[in-house]
């Protein structure tokens, strides 16, 4: 079943209903990308990021290895900061 309908004009341009734009979270200067998956045609809102360039935000460089000993150290300093009585 249909969600809503819209008309091409002769420019090309296709109006989004209102429906789907509240359902896709898009406004005015959005974009949206246009995927044909077999008999389909599924229109989406854009990612404004890819996966690589999030992980880049988080981790922009790698952090060094750490031993066992650090890590065990690290983690029972963590535990008793987080459980400390205030």
């Amino acid at each position: 079943m249909a969600l809503a309908q819209s008309r091409l004009t002769v420019q090309g341009q296709v109006s989004v209903p209102a429906e789907v734009r509240r359902r896709l979270g898009i406004g005015p200067g959005s974009l949206i990308e246009w995927e044909q998956e077999g008999e389909m045609l599924v229109v989406r809102r854009a990612a404004k990021y890819t996966m690589e360039d999030l992980h880049h935000a988080l981790f922009p460089k790698r952090p060094a290895r750490k031993s066992e000993e650090e890590l065990r150290e690290g983690i029972s300093a963590h535990i008793r900061k987080k459980h400390a009585r205030r």
